[in-house]
Order: C-alpha cells, then structure tokens, then sequence
C-alpha cells in the first residue's frame, strides 16, 4: 500500500500560498533525492557501472535537475530545448543520451556539441546523422530497439509493434554492421516498451531480453557493447492500494540474469543504464489549489482553481490522481467530481471520488504530479501555468519558477496592446 500523507501540514502549505498564490507545483526535494539514492544502490553491483539518466521531459526545471545532478544522475533529453536545459546546470557528454525521433539536424548537431550519447531511432538515421555532422558519426553510437510482437507493452505505451519507436530485430544486425563498416568504435544498445509499470518483473524480462540480445549481435557482427539501456518505465503508485516498485529486488534479478547470459558468455563489463524521470520525481511532487465553488446539480462537484492547463493526466489519459484535503482529515466524507475551470468536460481531475467534504476557500492537494505535471501544462482559454516551489522541510522551500503572467503569454503576439 502507497502512503498518501502529506509531507507538509495545512498551516505551512498556508504560509507558502500567502506568498504564491495558488495555484502552484511543490516538490518534495529531500525526498527526491532520497528515492535517486535507492535506485543507484539497487544496481551498485553493475561491473561496468551503473548510471541514470534523468528523464528530462518528466520535470524540466534547472533546479530539480541540478539537486539530481547531485546525487550522480545525468539528463536523457528528447529535443534541442533539454539539451540546452542539461548544459545549463553542467550535465554534459556522456552524462546525456539523445534519443529522439524524426529529428532535425541541427539537433543532432547540439548533442554531438555537448558529447552527447546519440541513441539513433531508425535505421536510416545513421546516414542523416553522418551528414547532420558533416560526414563523421560520433565515436559512440547506440540504437533504439523496438521488439515489436516479441514483447508486450502496457496501456500507456502501447503495442510494441504499433509504436513509431525503434529498430526492428534485422535491421539490428544490419545497423550495427553499417556502424561497424563506418568506423564507429564504441556500441550501446537501448530499449523502452512500457511505461508507469508497477510489475517488478516486467523490466527483468526487459533486462534478459536485452542481455540475450547483445550476446548475439556481439557473436554474430563481432563488436563489443559497452552500455546496454534498459530505459525508464518504472512507474509509481498513484492509487493508495498500489505498491511502489521493489527496486532492490529488481537490481538483484537482473544481476542473476546479466551473470547468467553476459559474464557466462565471456562479454563485459558492460555499463547499465536507464532513463527513470517518474519514478524519480513523480511521487514527490503535488499541486496545490483552493475550492472556488461547489456545485450541486445532476451530481455533486467541487471546482478549483487550478485546472487540466496545471496537470492534465486526469483528463487526457484517464488517469487517477489521489485527491487530499489538508486539515479536514476527519471530515466526513462525500462523493464528489473534482474540477477545474475550462471549457472542456475532461477538465477533471477526478470522478465520482470519495473526499474529505471541503468548504469554500480549503486548500485541495492533488498528489502525483512530480513527473509529466507542470511539464505538460498549456495555454488553452488563455490560461498562465503555474509557479513550482521546492520545498525543503520544516517550512524552508523557494520559488523555482514563477508563475506566467499575461505580459508572458502575450509576448509573442505582434499586436497592439498586447505583449
């Protein structure tokens, strides 16, 4: 079962909305770092090291970035913008992997800039990536690895096959034997096919899957790996019934299993990454908004005012976000939708939830939103995303982000009076 407490009490998230007007995103950084610190203990064992590169898009703030930098994590980056963001807190070269797909050169060209490791999406980008930099690859070089019916994803992700992601099995082979023929030394091999999976096992299966790959492709196209990705996935309890991901657990199956396949197969050391961004931050951060108005009418409802623009998980994927009332703990309890405020009826961050019964003007906690939050956030109906606070404990926290004002969301309008 996931503990749904707070780590802050109704007086202090007060004194910080005296300050910042709600609504905002708080993080809980001693946590975050804690959870970061779990993981490298889980794979401490790894012969060739283990690192995590943080999923940027999960939570990309500076400061969040620069207290997991801290703690050994690098930046796994999608887009010119989180390259830019890694290199601004000092996470360069092979502290970041790029993986992107249908990829413009000139972002090819930042991440080999930075020494980036370039994870290539398909087989045809290894020659736009040669002439992106100016006919030489990188010394480095790693490949996406779709498995397509060989492995099932989950609800998030999809179907392995129907997913725009990825090398197929043959052409594999084929690539790295074009890499090899090109003159690229150092080979990585990376794969994601689920996403938030709470199934430990799961992601040994993934590691196997990957170690039985690399002893093949290492006999049969004679090169030698030196990182194998095994991506992010990890995925967090959002439900109170849910259980947290046994991570000591999974890094001691997947030692069993790189023995068993890469060490009896002669190979290694072999690095072992991985890309976790939920897992790592997602349960440590909340979104704190105030009830505007109840609501009785064909059902009951209580309206905030943050909305789907602050975290849009709820309505876009369905997904459940536990739903907290601070202070009002022992109040009795009613069935209500809880909503925001745009002209969508997916503006809801739950349905037909059983809360604690708030009155007009309490804060409402909204947990979870410490991965794909703030970071998904947009502008529709002209609303201003939220500030982000990093919180410390006993009370000490600091805006890492202000919220957007008008002036901010009309800058890029040449119109008169606005901007």
């Amino acid at each position: 079962m996931s503990d749904k407490s707070l780590p802050f009490t109704k007086a202090q998230l007060e004194a910080v909305a005296a300050q910042v007007p709600t609504p905002f995103h708080i993080y809980d950084e001693s946590a975050m770092r804690a959870n970061a610190k779990a993981l490298y203990e889980a794979f401490d064992w790894v012969p060739g090291g283990f690192k995590n590169f943080f999923a940027v898009k999960a939570l990309p703030n500076p400061h969040v970035m620069q207290a997991l930098k801290e703690e050994g994590l690098g930046g796994d980056c999608s887009s010119y913008g989180e390259l830019v963001l890694c290199e601004a807190v000092g996470i360069t070269g092979e502290n970041i992997v790029f993986t992107s797909n249908d990829t413009p050169a000139y972002e090819f060209q930042k991440a080999a800039e930075l020494g980036a490791i370039i994870n290539l999406d398909d087989i045809s980008h290894i020659n736009f990536l040669e002439d992106a930099l100016g006919g030489k690859l990188p010394e480095l070089v790693s490949f996406r690895y779709n498995p397509g019916p060989l492995k099932a994803g989950n609800a998030i992700i999809g179907k392995p096959e129907e997913a725009k992601y990825g090398f197929t099995r043959a052409q594999l082979f084929a690539g790295y034997r074009m890499l090899k023929s090109k003159g690229v030394k150092r080979f990585g091999l990376h794969t994601m096919v689920a996403s938030n999976e709470l199934n430990p096992d799961y992601f040994v299966e993934t590691a196997q899957m990957l170690f039985d790959l690399v002893v093949e492709l290492s006999r049969e196209v004679g090169i030698e790996f030196e990182l194998l990705n095994h991506g992010g996935g990890i995925g967090i309890p959002y439900r109170p019934e849910e259980t947290a991901v046994d991570l000591a657990y999974v890094g001691s199956k997947i030692r069993e299993a790189y023995e068993a396949s890469i060490v009896a197969a002669g190979l290694g050391p072999i690095k072992i990454t991985m890309e976790c961004g939920r897992m790592i931050t997602g349960s440590y951060g909340y979104l704190v908004g105030r009830v505007l108005h109840k609501k009785a009418v064909y059902k009951d409802y209580v309206g905030l005012d943050a909305n789907m623009a602050n975290l849009m998980r709820p309505g876009m994927y369905g997904s459940y976000h536990h739903v907290s009332v601070p202070g009002r703990e022992d109040a009795p309890k009613k069935v209500y939708d809880v909503t925001g405020s745009l002209c969508e009826n997916n503006d809801k961050f739950a349905i037909d939830r059983e809360i604690s019964d708030p009155e007009i003007g309490d804060l409402v906690v909204i947990h979870d939103s410490g991965a794909h939050g703030h970071s998904m956030g947009f502008n529709y109906n002209a609303k201003l995303r939220s500030a982000e606070i990093l919180w410390s404990g006993e009370g000490q926290w600091r805006v890492i982000r202000r919220a957007e004002t008008l002036a901010d969301h009309f800058a890029t309008i040449d119109f008169p009076g606005l901007g």
